[in-house]
């Protein structure tokens, strides 16, 4: 329990360096909530600190490389994240101050048994880092991206893409919701733009998710531009049989269900799962909801269609979760590629002749994607590309490959609205 004599700001340095923590320790990212810190202007501010210290982690290392002659000392509980909060709010965040950003430091390593005899180190770096806190500033937006997606992602989009991908890293995600039905009303009282389709955005709000018009009602659903392009292209007929592959946490699901479909869902995340089954009961849709594995499954009866996402290295997330291209290596995403296949084999064998298969990635590795996509055409007998033109996707034509598929990226703008997309493939099949 804090007490009253605890010096102002101590405990939102404190929690905000334990979340931050969590995330370098290998947790996903997630903002902090009430629960966390009751204060609405704290938990703006603890947020703040924390994603700008993870979008900046690129160039954050560069000057913890500078700063730490030895490198960062092991086993030292909150040490990092707090060195990392306390240089992003000198360097990069400047109007918060820089005095308490050392004393908070100093004070929050205090606190924590394992790195309290370092707070003659955290002082020192850090008053070094503020001296050169404006050289360290301009710091070359190169060191944003990893080179080990770098190099793969400059050749596959070019030079200018790739300092989009920097923009998009830092500016974020704005928030994306597909709509149950058009409503201008309702988008007015978002205060949202159309994207495309029934997609709209929200650039900024004021409030949580559950809290905007139309959540209790089910009039909408939180989904990425990107994420909702591939249950739109299936093209099948009211009523067909959809089997949703890896569907939680439901989005595509619920578009599926929207188009009218008999829907399968399944995904081996049991938890996962009563989050889909919960978010299509406040939309007010049905499906049939299955707990088992995509690369096993056995359909008693084959479907008209199959909507795989498969999981993957999720690089194409990074704009909500930039940690993600810190953590992902070559071997994570040939693993992936190898788990894909499997799915891939199996999807096959759950549609019958004559039936679609729309396979996507939330990532923006070829190897998963257009790499992929091939292997499964040369690979999978009975497969066959059902090619995609730009009139299958207005507002976003740029996205269709010369090869009739789609690829998306953080640097494209949906329906020509500021605000970027994920990082997204998808090809669409038929079984012969």
């Amino acid at each position: 329990m804090a007490h009253k004599t605890e010096p102002a700001g101590l405990k939102l340095r404190l929690v905000t360096a334990q979340r931050l923590k969590s995330v370098l320790d290998g947790d996903n990212f997630s903002p902090l909530t009430s629960a966390d810190l009751a204060d609405g202007r704290d938990r703006a501010l603890a947020n703040r600190l924390i994603t700008t210290a993870l979008r900046r982690q690129g160039q954050l290392n560069f000057i913890i490389h500078a700063l730490l002659d030895k490198g960062m000392p092991g086993k030292s509980g909150t040490f990092e994240a707090v060195l990392r909060l306390s240089l992003t709010q000198l360097v990069f965040l400047p109007d918060l101050g820089a005095h308490s950003a050392l004393f908070l430091a100093v004070e929050a390593i205090k606190r924590d048994a394992r790195a309290r005899h370092l707070a003659g180190l955290m002082n020192a770096v850090l008053r070094n880092a503020q001296a050169n806190s404006a050289k360290f500033g301009m710091l070359s937006d190169d060191l944003l991206i990893p080179e080990s997606f770098g190099d793969t992602w400059l050749e596959a989009y070019g030079e200018d893409a790739i300092a989009a991908f920097s923009k998009a890293l830092l500016d974020g995600a704005p928030l994306d919701l597909t709509l149950k039905h058009e409503d201008a009303d309702l988008i007015a009282a978002l205060g949202a733009e159309q994207v495309i389709a029934d997609t709209v955005r929200i650039e900024q709000r004021d409030r949580p998710v559950d809290a905007l018009p139309g959540f209790d009602e089910g009039q909408w659903w939180v989904q990425d531009a990107a994420s909702a392009i591939p249950a739109r292209l299936l093209g099948l007929e009211a009523g067909a049989r959809v089997l949703d592959l890896c569907a939680a946490p439901g989005g595509k699901t619920a578009q599926l269900a929207k188009s009218g479909y008999a829907v399968t869902a399944l995904d081996s995340d049991a938890k996962r799962m009563e989050r889909l089954s919960g978010n299509l009961s406040r939309l007010r849709y049905t499906a049939e909801t299955i707990v088992g594995d995509a690369a096993t499954y056995a359909a008693t009866e084959p479907f008209d269609g199959v909507l795989l996402d498969a999981p993957c290295s999720a690089t194409g997330t990074f704009r909500r979760h930039p940690e993600v291209i810190w953590r992902r290596t070559s071997a994570d995403v040939a693993g992936r590629v190898r788990l894909q296949r499997n799915l891939l084999r199996n999807a096959l064998g759950c549609l019958k002749p004559g039936g679609v298969l729309i396979y996507c990635v939330c990532s923006l590795e070829p190897a998963e994607g257009e790499e992929q996509a091939m292997w499964a055409l040369d690979r999978l007998s009975g497969l066959e590309l059902w090619p995609l033109s730009t009139d299958d996707l207005p507002g976003l034509q740029a996205a269709v490959t010369g090869q009739g598929m789609v690829r998306t990226h953080p640097g494209m703008n949906p329906g020509g609205i500021s605000g970027g997309m994920d990082g997204f493939f998808v090809a669409r099949f038929r079984r012969r």
